[in-house]
């Protein structure tokens, strides 16, 4: 390829690059790519801020859930740095005080050796239905909990409780952006999504079919070409 494109992937909450494990080889044509640390920091300036000192000048930047979070506080920071941004499984809301409440009782449990039943609770939400069963998926799960350890999730879990509102920055995004999901995502809901898509100028949703919170690993070919045709565009 002759113009290559450098690409970061945040990935989300309790999430560790495995996550992107199935689509960095599509991405890996269009350019370097690049896994960001998001574990070290409780919360969002602060993560952003570290992400960026060690990213490329320019790139192409890619959010899962809670990593679309760390994308729109990397868009405040320095939105002359990414050329195009792609928003998976993620929403622009603040948190609500129900969603507040129910982070703070895991956080607990997780300080109290109950680290590994509580993602066991994740896991529950974070798949599609029909994948309750799926003992690849749950242990996928456990290894990237087991990667980022309960320590760092408590970091993630205060530095998301403390988010922005980013509803109000989406009208300013100007840069080629998909917006991407699955058809029942019981994290995070789709109409969340396509609240974004119609609030960034031009961006393209695409609701992935039998798919949940995961795409990367429950949707892994529809996902390679959605982000594809985002890199080529």
């Amino acid at each position: 390829m002759e113009n290559t494109m450098p690409i970061l992937l945040v990935p989300g909450l309790v999430s560790s690059p495995r996550i992107y494990a199935p689509v960095i080889p599509a991405l890996w044509r269009f350019g370097p790519v690049t896994i960001a640390n998001h574990i070290r920091d409780d919360n969002m300036g602060a993560i952003a801020r570290r992400i960026l000192a060690e990213a490329p000048p320019r790139f192409a930047l890619a959010g899962h859930s809670m990593g679309g979070y760390i994308a729109f506080e990397i868009m405040r920071q320095a939105p002359d740095r990414v050329a195009k941004l792609a928003l998976i499984n993620t929403q622009a809301r603040p948190d609500t005080p129900e969603a507040t409440a129910r982070r703070r009782a895991l956080m607990a449990r997780a300080q109290n050796g109950e680290y590994h039943a509580v993602l066991d609770e994740l896991f529950a939400g974070f798949v599609h239905p029909s994948r309750q069963g799926d003992a690849a998926l749950r242990q996928l799960v456990h290894d990237m909990g087991d990667d980022v350890g309960p320590q760092a999730f408590i970091r993630q879990q205060t530095a998301v409780m403390s988010r922005p509102d980013s509803r109000p920055a989406l009208a300013w995004i100007r840069c080629p952006t998909l917006v991407l999901t699955g058809d029942e995502d019981n994290t995070i809901p789709n109409m969340l999504s396509v609240e974004m898509a119609n609030g960034i100028h031009g961006a393209k949703l695409v609701i992935l079919q039998d798919c949940g919170h995961l795409p990367q690993p429950e949707q892994p070919q529809a996902t390679c070409d959605a982000l594809a045709e985002w890199m080529r565009g």
